[in-house]
């Protein structure tokens, strides 16, 4: 059986393209591999998670007897510090966890805006 001529280079070019094509969609199109993807959903889901949180850190700082001395002792820590006297705190600890947020502490102590007031 003989193939025709251009038979070799059309393969060569289509092994070519593809690669390319696949080279291209990966860097600037937007393709991802579904570990990736699932990565991605992953870290959003931690974020709403974070961000849905929130209220409680705040409702539970706004309910705890001592929180002058609390947010005194928050306003007075080096901005390095602050995140670990607000785990400490007790108020960024996820219901059904043992271990503090950090994530979530970060983002109550932006709420609770201790810089401005």
């Amino acid at each position: 059986m003989t193939f025709p001529e251009w038979t070799k280079p059309g393969v060569y070019g289509t092994l070519v393209g593809a690669v390319a094509v696949s080279i291209v969609g990966f860097s600037w199109g937007g393709w991802t591999t579904s570990g990736t993807a699932q990565d991605m959903a992953d870290s959003f889901a931690a974020e709403q998670v974070t961000l849905a949180m929130v209220p409680v850190c705040l409702g539970l700082s706004e309910a705890d007897a001592e929180r002058v001395e609390i947010l005194a002792t928050l306003r007075e820590a080096s901005n390095f510090q602050r995140r670990k006297a607000m785990m400490e705190t007790g108020w960024v600890t996820l219901p059904g966890t043992d271990a503090p947020s950090r994530d979530l502490a970060d983002a109550c102590l932006a709420e609770l805006a201790l810089d401005g007031s």
